[in-house]
């Protein structure tokens, strides 16, 4: 994202966010999903956008979602929304259609006739059929109507990025090293590899993007969300840790640095 265009972003959400309050929440936004928890071993560490001008919701949310493993930005509007998904690559995006600037309809149309493919789950009080058609024609991928549980919303969600071509496969392998997408679980022939949760995401994308270099800025902005500081040399830490524990476990596999541009995990040649 070019720093002006991210600076002017980051203040926009600054401002929304100040709008956010602790008022108790609508009974009906829990129902069974107040008792939703990620485990530790469900988690993905994937970029979502909210677009969402309720902001009780947006808290609910972003804290279930957050919980789930996944980095969430929330914005208020169709114009923002729009903005959000100019500048960034999400893995999926939670729409209302009631938004105060546009109808979220007339956004979701626009970014499909755009060519942008992210997957949207519409999320709004239209409860007629008719309504539900006109969304799943302008482009929805999974369509959900207010009340809702959460835990339904979140695995919702996850089955969206489980789709063919998505952001979540089921194992993906590079030498003798296999990760679990769905569990979560790093496998180095027969020995399990714990690994904390920026490391996990870190090795995903490099696992999928497999024998191709994987830009800093990309990973970035996967693991952090646009209003989150972050540290200058955050990623090659967290990468250095990840190296080391690969090959103390005897990984096949390595991390290679392409200086001034990124990482590329390459498997043993031949």
């Amino acid at each position: 994202m070019p720093q002006s265009s991210q600076t002017l972003f980051k203040t926009g959400l600054r401002v929304a966010s100040t709008k956010l309050n602790s008022a108790i929440m609508p009974a009906w936004l829990f129902g069974a999903g107040a008792r939703f928890q990620g485990s530790r071993r469900d988690r993905r560490q994937m970029r979502l956008l909210v677009i969402e001008d309720e902001v009780r919701i947006v808290e609910v949310l972003q804290a279930a979602l957050g919980r789930a493993g996944f980095t969430v930005d929330a914005v208020a509007t169709a114009g923002d929304g729009r903005e959000a998904l100019s500048l960034v690559t999400y893995d999926a995006a939670i729409l209302d259609l009631g938004l105060p600037d546009a109808d979220g309809l007339d956004l979701l149309a626009g970014l499909r006739r755009s060519g942008n493919r992210v997957p949207v789950l519409v999320l709004t009080a239209r409860d007629a059929v008719d309504a539900r058609v006109l969304g799943l024609d302008a482009g929805a991928d999974d369509y959900l109507v207010k009340p809702f549980a959460i835990a339904e919303l979140v695995a919702r969600i996850k089955a969206l990025l489980r789709r063919p071509g998505h952001a979540l496969g089921i194992t993906l392998e590079a030498g003798n090293v296999s990760f679990d997408t769905i569990g979560r679980d790093v496998r180095i022939g027969q020995a399990t590899l714990q690994l904390p949760r920026q490391e996990l995401a870190i090795l995903e994308h490099l696992m999928r993007r497999l024998g191709r270099v994987v830009p800093k800025a990309v990973l970035e902005e996967k693991l952090y969300g646009i209003d989150e500081e972050l540290e200058s040399n955050a990623i090659p830490v967290h990468v250095h840790h990840l190296r080391r524990k690969l090959g103390e476990l005897g990984a096949s596999a390595e991390i290679h640095t392409v200086r001034g541009i990124g990482y590329l995990l390459m498997e043993p040649a031949g």
